[in-house]
């Protein structure tokens, strides 16, 4: 037996309908999915943009990168500075890409 077995329909006006397609497909769920996640008390976010994920996995090299100098600093008492200030550079051009890609579209909304 189906877990969903209640069917509701409702009918939009034109303009409402129009709006409702944009925020499903901004989300990336079916519509079903949509309104379920609404009638659960949340709000669905936008999809994230392609390269979120590029981005995401770039940031955990980085952080591990950053875990292995503090782990060899506290073992020999010798913190690589050139290698820790490439890696901090690296994260500063990380986040600067996601507040591009993630953060400042929705602002402009």
């Amino acid at each position: 037996m189906r877990e969903r077995d209640v069917l509701i329909q409702f009918r939009l006006n034109r303009k409402e309908a129009d709006r409702f397609n944009r925020l499903v497909g901004r989300s990336g769920l079916t519509r079903a999915a949509y309104l379920r996640q609404l009638v659960n008390g949340l709000i669905p976010n936008d999809r994230p943009p392609p390269d979120y994920f590029a981005m995401m996995r770039e940031l955990h090299s980085i952080g591990n990168n950053l875990n292995q100098l503090a782990r060899y600093a506290h073992a020999t008492g010798i913190v690589d500075a050139s290698r820790y200030d490439r890696n901090i550079d690296k994260l500063d051009e990380v986040i600067k890409r996601i507040t591009e890609a993630v953060i400042l579209p929705r602002l402009r909304e």
